[in-house]
């Protein structure tokens, strides 16, 4: 939720009212101190600046996006359906610096992660359906499109257009 420079400010902030506490023999603040380090750099692990990065992407500030989505230290580290998002999000950046390869890639392994709802998923799957179609791998993209199938009653009207789309796109390429 918060930025890497906000971290450490607030981490510095707790290490020093640690320190302080400790030194005035407040053992009890000085455990809840140590806490909130704890558990900042637990969010730190687990969110990452995802939040953020999310804000910048729907503003279509994408340069600050993806800045923001670099300073996760590890993205495998990250909650499942935080992972799922990092990678969409990155998927979109990369459609963005028209990057098709990794697009794919991190929309693969988006879809592979449960994310907001089943039109992102659906999105992911779509995404990688016309990357492939895009890239001449037709089969993949067969694939990536039955996939889509399953949750046909879930999604909204733009998507299963989309979807009917590829799919005379994929029959016309053949």
């Amino acid at each position: 939720m918060f930025s890497n420079r906000t971290r450490l400010f607030i981490g510095t902030i707790f290490l020093l009212s640690l320190i302080i506490l400790v030194d005035k023999q407040r053992y009890e603040l000085a455990s809840l101190a140590l806490m909130m380090l704890v558990l900042l750099g637990w969010d730190y692990i687990k969110q990452g600046t995802l939040v953020v990065a999310a804000r910048y992407f729907h503003h279509k500030e994408y340069d600050k996006a993806e800045r923001s989505l670099a300073e996760i230290f590890r993205p495998e580290w990250l909650r499942k359906n935080r992972r799922g998002y990092y990678e969409f999000l990155m998927g979109g950046i990369c459609l963005q610096k028209q990057d098709y390869k990794d697009a794919g890639e991190h929309y693969e392994i988006a879809a592979q992660y449960p994310l907001r709802s089943v039109n992102d998923h659906v999105a992911a799957l779509v995404h990688v359906a016309n990357i492939s179609i895009r890239l001449g791998n037709f089969k993949k993209a067969k694939a990536y499109l039955q996939l889509t199938e399953k949750h046909n009653e879930k999604i909204n009207a733009k998507m299963k257009d989309v979807i009917k789309r590829l799919h005379e796109e994929l029959k016309n390429k053949r």
